[in-house]
């Protein structure tokens, strides 16, 4: 979110994060650059007094409470999801509250497309009443899919609303002045796989000296072998169950937080004959629009979760720019 709307000119005021890996990530990328607030556990923060004063609230809640995997993994365990999970989903209305008390111009959310039907659409409900009758702001939100600016098939569902007194007319979030292309880019055209031929500077954490990729990326034969009899198990059920392989030419499926475990839905081919291999973090990291620049402090294991639940930066910079544009109306 900060990276794609300081494209914009936005500037960064204050940040908060609970995760302690995610916190040691962005401190590491943002501390050196700004002496803006950041508090580690919203559920502390005391609006009022902590929170400074801005323009825009850029927020993500937790999408697990709320995406068809983590609702059907809740319901596996018998444990609450969506609002009824405490932990994470109620963290929306620390967010309302915040509008309520610093009353900032517009608003920014992002989250999984499936939060518009979960609970048969009263989820949903209950998040445009919150904001339009007891924060006082508009509400607006589209399905982004991030193929139009990036080779994945990522789609989000981005809610932007403005204090009800601020705008003297309407910005529907159709009017974007960038609308994805049907193709979109693929993986070659960014570029973002590692290009292996050593004109790439190694990036030893990933690749060894002449810039190839390291061989603990590619897949065993003995899980190569288990995620293909997977795959062809449900495919003989009639589901669309199964890995993701893809080339040079291809865009890939969504990335997600679980890419650590096996990293099946997307795998890189290598030829034939030849086990697939897994994304590296960096190749994450340029599948989300992050620079080469992004610094990866963590392990694999916590850079996937942390790419898997980033947000699509170039789709955050067209929003962006359609929030000032607005703002400046």
């Amino acid at each position: 979110m900060r990276i794609g709307l300081e494209a914009v000119g936005g500037e960064c005021v204050y940040s908060c994060e609970r995760d302690k890996f995610a916190r040691e990530t962005y401190l590491k990328n943002f501390q050196a650059t700004s002496e803006h607030l950041f508090s580690e556990d919203i559920n502390s923060v005391e609006i009022k007094k902590d929170i400074p004063k801005h323009q825009v609230l850029a927020a993500g809640f937790p999408c697990q409470p709320f995406s068809l995997a983590g609702v059907s993994k809740k319901n596996a365990l018998g444990n609450p999801h969506g609002f009824d999970c405490q932990e994470q989903g109620n963290l929306f209305f620390k967010i309302a509250e915040i509008l309520k008390t610093k009353k900032p111009d517009a608003y920014i959310l992002e989250n999984v497309k499936n939060l518009r039907s979960h609970d048969k659409g009263n989820t949903f409900r209950v998040i445009q009443q919150v904001l339009e009758e007891e924060c006082n702001y508009s509400f607006d939100w589209r399905v982004l899919n991030a193929k139009g600016w990036l080779p994945q098939n990522r789609e989000r569902i981005f809610i932007i609303g403005f204090k009800r007194k601020r705008l003297k007319k309407r910005f529907p979030l159709s009017e974007l002045l960038v609308r994805p292309s049907d193709r979109g880019p693929k993986l070659s055209d960014k570029p973002i796989l590692h290009s292996e031929d050593g004109n790439e500077k190694p990036e030893l954490a990933y690749t060894n000296q002449n810039g190839k990729v390291l061989h603990k990326y590619v897949l065993t034969d003995h899980l190569w072998e288990y995620l293909q009899n997977y795959a062809a198990k449900h495919r003989a059920l009639g589901h669309g169950f199964g890995y993701g392989l893809v080339t040079h030419d291809d865009a890939t499926r969504t990335l997600s937080a679980r890419y650590y475990k096996d990293g099946s839905e997307i795998l890189i081919h290598r030829g034939d004959r030849k086990n697939p291999r897994r994304l590296t973090p960096r190749e994450c990291a340029r599948l989300m629009g992050f620079h080469n620049s992004f610094k990866i402090p963590v392990s694999d294991t916590q850079a996937y979760k942390q790419f898997g639940n980033s947000v699509a930066v170039p789709v955050v910079k067209t929003v962006g720019a359609y929030l000032l544009r607005a703002l400046e109306a």
